[in-house]
């Protein structure tokens, strides 16, 4: 029974290192030695189920075999050894494989004899340069001090102003000088509280003027969060328009490691206990940082690998300056301030590259997605429907921007014809039997006066300039006969009417809950772009602009829109968007000559106009 039971043991160790050795070769391109070599992978245990250096290292030592080089790799559940010599190699796979029990609660560890290390490791996070502006001052605070700062500022219980963001509902929170409302992400610097910072920080200021880190005048808000292990903050800005340059943050009782983000790019920076964090200019303002909700952090070795390290309860105390008036920094993509008034810069910066900008954030996506986008696109809206019932049998109808061409053959009496830039949609019309062409809507190669009837549905919210917009619409109308009507849809920024939620905020369980603040959306647009794996092509944009949280409310009007593709890589591709606000369509339609404006409405999210040509070019349309 005993020998059944080994040779039991030896095949499903087998099986398991065949299962193990082709996610390694998969991952890493590290295959498999039939004979022993100096290097060894360790196939079941890593960072991600919270293997150390230190634990791999002496269960390695106890075999007697001499270990030069520790490879451990982020969020992956195997890692590496190189030992000395050959002999070394035999003696650790001997002594560990199956038999080391280094794995979760006590699992065996499965080892295998590989060809050599993996040569291109991913870039971890830790092997980068700090964000600019940010310093990190070791031990500067003593153990005493310490915990002088933790009596002065002592959390008993949640705050009130937990409950205004459920992501703060399991950490502690206090707040002294002026409360931090989450629900607005900012302060009222006409409500101080009752309580200013404790007398017992007075002397951090003096220290800090002291090192070469940005000096800070006397702080007058301070936050204390209180953090379990598994805890953490998400990724987020410090609101640009509430509070002045630096801020400092002070880690107590424990380490912990912040990510710091701007858009594809991640630092890791381990922030030890009593240490402070001075984070001012490009790091405070055009960079998120946040704490993971972990319960162990993957930190640098000495030696430059990589370990982990449990956490323990911390506290920090971030300390801020209220600003008084709107920033004037010159980081735009995360400023609350530069968002809300739409500087010149951006609409001039829009002019010059917007047909670079369309060509890669419209239409190259769309012929990457439109098979994807076909299929969410099949049911005509019944105003547009009704648009198109109102002509005579055998009017000649142009869809401008037809897409799979979900209007063509809604009336069957008409003469439809659809035309798009994406070779992909038109691909999937064709394959409907529709009659499609290929053409940009700024220069349609359609001769003057011989159109009955135009649509074009969220198709010009796609154009970067406003006179590129405008050239649209006298395009649509240079091709309408003398009483010939177009309709138009644009995208409207005010996805509410009459505080009711657009189709497509409905969408959003959570924004049913509650409106969504900007500061809000731009907490929840650093969190997305964390998750996002985006399409190559597009990480170079050619216009710094916000990218849109799906399903909420439009905080600008020119943003980009993800769309996350269902196929196995769900890449996101970045989609740009003009949105409306109220009567800006109507205001272009005006400048269109001959045309009158004959209906204007909302309809689901949307901002609509349907025009009609003059009769007679020699009078002014009224």
């Amino acid at each position: 029974m005993h020998v059944e039971q080994k040779v039991n043991k030896a095949k499903k160790a087998e099986k398991k290192q065949r299962r193990c050795l082709a996610i390694i070769k998969a991952d890493c391109n590290v295959s498999q030695s039939d004979s022993p070599t100096l290097y060894l992978a360790i196939l079941n245990v890593g960072l991600s189920n919270g293997l150390t250096e230190e634990a791999l290292l002496a269960a390695a030592a106890a075999t007697g075999g001499q270990v030069s080089q520790v490879l451990m790799l982020p969020s992956k559940s195997y890692c590496f050894l190189m030992c000395t010599t050959l002999e070394d190699s035999q003696l650790v796979y001997q002594g560990m494989h199956n038999l080391a029990t280094i794995g979760q609660q006590g699992a065996v560890a499965y080892l295998s004899y590989v060809l050599q290390l993996p040569k291109d490791v991913e870039e971890n996070g830790w092997q980068k340069t700090l964000p600019s502006g940010l310093v990190l001052l070791p031990n500067f605070v003593s153990e005493a001090e310490e915990t002088a700062l933790l009596q002065a500022v002592a959390v008993v219980g949640p705050a009130s102003a937990c409950t205004a963001d459920t992501t703060l509902k399991h950490r502690h929170v206090k707040h002294f000088g002026y409360e931090f409302l989450y629900g607005s992400n900012n302060v009222d610097p006409l409500q101080p509280l009752e309580q200013p910072i404790p007398t017992a920080c007075d002397f951090l200021w003096q220290r800090l003027a002291c090192t070469e880190a940005p000096a800070l005048d006397t702080p007058d808000q301070l936050t204390v969060n209180e953090y379990d292990p598994g805890q953490g903050i998400p990724p987020h800005v410090d609101t640009h328009s509430a509070f002045v340059d630096p801020i400092l943050s002070l880690s107590l009782q424990s380490d912990v490691v912040m990510d710091f983000r701007r858009g594809q790019e991640l630092v890791h920076v381990l922030l030890p206990r009593r240490s402070l964090l001075v984070m001012s200019g490009e790091s405070r303002y055009d960079w998120t940082h946040g704490i993971k909700p972990k319960h162990i952090d993957v930190i640098p070795t000495p030696a430059g690998s990589l370990t982990t390290q449990s956490r323990t309860k911390r506290t920090s105390l971030t300390f801020r300056r209220l600003r008084r008036g709107p920033c004037d920094c010159q980081y735009p993509t995360l400023c609350d301030t530069r968002q809300t008034t739409a500087p010149q810069a951006v609409t001039d910066e829009l002019a010059t590259h917007a047909s670079h900008l369309e060509q890669q954030n419209v239409h190259e996506v769309y012929d990457k997605i439109a098979d994807h986008f076909s299929d969410t696109r099949h049911t005509p809206w019944p105003q547009v429907a009704e648009f198109l019932n109102s002509f005579e049998p055998q009017s000649v109808l142009l869809d401008v921007g037809c897409g799979n061409g979900k209007y063509l053959g809604c009336n069957p009496q008409l003469l439809d014809i659809g035309c798009d830039r994406s070779l992909g949609l038109l691909g999937v019309s064709n394959a409907r039997g529709r009659n499609v062409f290929r053409c940009d809507c700024l220069q349609l190669p359609v001769r003057s006066s011989s159109i009955d009837g135009c649509v074009s549905i969220a198709v010009i919210h796609h154009l970067a300039s406003r006179e590129r917009r405008l050239t649209a619409l006298r395009e649509m109308a240079r091709v309408l006969l003398p009483g010939g009507r177009a309709l138009v849809y644009v995208w409207a920024k005010d996805q509410r009417r009459n505080d009711n939620k657009s189709a497509y905020l409905r969408q959003n369980k959570a924004v049913n809950k509650q409106r969504t603040t900007e500061q809000a959306q731009r907490q929840k647009l650093a969190q997305q772009l964390e998750s996002m794996e985006l399409d190559q092509q597009q990480l170079q944009v050619p216009v710094s602009l916000p990218v849109h949280t799906n399903r909420t409310e439009f905080q600008q009007q020119d943003v980009y829109v993800p769309w996350k593709t269902k196929d196995e890589q769900r890449t996101t591709f970045l989609r740009y968007y003009h949105v409306f606000e109220e009567q800006e369509l109507e205001r272009l339609v005006s400048q269109v000559e001959q045309v009158v404006l004959r209906r204007s409405y909302y309809d689901q999210g949307n901002h609509c106009v349907i025009f009609e040509r003059c009769s007679n070019e020699n009078v002014i349309c009224k």
